[in-house]
């Protein structure tokens, strides 16, 4: 029995993360910080859940405390809940510094805070995966290039930087766990029709069911998969 534990999980990709590990037979904790909303996902799809803010310190230790009383050890973590942030407190010359911390306390400091709770209960894994959910928009060669469709996007300091922050930590972590046998990646979903892009007016075709299988295939890997490494649905994705 394999042990995951996917955050942010109640809608959107997280949610589709958390069915697809559980349709490849995983036992699958899905973490939420709405208890009721976290519940309800839970048992629709037939999963265990936990409650968890990943910016408050005390819950995430609650949440570790849980899954180590029901199952002695994690397998798989997958670091998915995340925020964008209001895109127009954070274009450059006019960011609201306060909402970059926000957006950062989540996207970056949340996933630290998540995987050190973790970590114990990982390294009592055979095989620990790590998948952290960031996205192409972080990616700075992507947004360098003249060619790229960012670059006719507007500029922001707080959704785009956090998710580079989020590929370096996922690079130091992978580099210091790598040789005890872990496994940790990040990922990019791509363009998708959720809740998360609605907002932002993008008019999309893939599913959240399409940007949530490229974490899944990195959560399952073997022994001899990819470590520091960051990948779309197509294969390794420029830093």
């Amino acid at each position: 029995m394999t042990i995951a534990l996917v955050t942010g999980a109640n809608k959107g990709i997280g949610r589709e993360i958390a069915a697809q590990l559980a349709e490849r037979g995983l036992t699958v904790v899905l973490a939420a910080r709405s208890k009721d909303r976290g519940d309800k996902a839970a048992a629709e799809l037939g999963l265990q859940t936990v409650v968890m803010d990943v910016t408050d310190p005390a819950s995430v230790r609650d949440a570790a405390l849980r899954i180590k009383e029901d199952h002695g050890r994690l397998d798989v973590l997958v670091n998915n809940a995340g925020i964008s942030g209001d895109p127009d407190r954070q274009r450059p010359g006019t960011a609201d510094t306060d909402l970059v911390r926000t957006v950062f306390e989540t996207n970056v400091f949340g996933v630290i805070t998540v995987t050190e709770a973790m970590l114990p209960l990982l390294r009592h894994s055979s095989a620990p995966r790590i998948v952290n959910v960031s996205s192409s928009v972080g990616s700075l060669t992507d947004q360098t290039d003249p060619a790229h469709y960012f670059a006719n996007m507007p500029a922001s300091v707080a959704y785009a930087s956090s998710k580079a922050a989020l590929n370096m930590v996922t690079v130091q972590y992978a580099k210091a766990l790598g040789g005890q046998g872990f496994r940790i990646n990040a990922v990019t979903p791509g363009p998708c029709d959720t809740d998360f892009t609605r907002s932002l007016g993008f008019n999309l075709t893939r599913t959240a069911a399409d940007g949530a299988a490229v974490a899944v295939n990195l959560a399952t890997i073997d022994d001899n998969g990819p470590n520091g490494a960051f990948f779309d649905d197509r294969g390794p994705a420029p830093w």
